[in-house]
């Protein structure tokens, strides 16, 4: 079943857009480190650079402050998350978690198994994204 309206306006794609001061350390760090593939690159003029990294299936999830302090909790035991988290689901959260704090990411919180079966890690990570490793348990 398309998700996409009659009238054509229904979204096709999410794409977060990073503001990152250190743009070649965020870059090295998804894209190196994380393994994001390129899949587009654009230089411009006054020397602006973006990158688009390809990051498996996207979703919006909209939580309310009770749902974002119950996250919070089971994951960090405190709160934590700005406005905006950036999750990524890995295959193995625990190599990731280790492999972001090598690549220059700041471990907020280790791997920690949450009541909906997952392992899940919080990092601050260059581009100054709040960012949540998970690894789906039960799949």
């Amino acid at each position: 079943m398309s998700n996409e309206k009659h009238d054509g306006t229904g979204v096709r794609q999410l794409r977060l857009v990073v503001h990152a001061e250190d743009y070649d350390g965020a870059l090295r760090f998804f894209r190196d480190v994380l393994g994001m593939p390129e899949e587009e690159a654009y230089t411009g003029d006054g020397g602006a650079e973006v990158t688009i990294l390809g990051a498996g299936r996207a979703t919006l999830e909209i939580a309310n402050t009770a749902q974002v302090e119950m996250i919070d909790e089971v994951e960090v035991g405190r709160r934590v998350a700005p406005h905006f988290r950036v999750a990524l689901e890995v295959g193995d959260a625990a190599a990731a978690t280790t492999a972001g704090v090598e690549g220059g990411a700041t471990q907020v919180a280790p791997p920690t198994r949450t009541p909906w079966s997952s392992l899940n890690a919080r990092l601050d990570v260059p581009g100054g994204v709040h960012l949540t490793l998970f690894e789906e348990l039960d799949s």
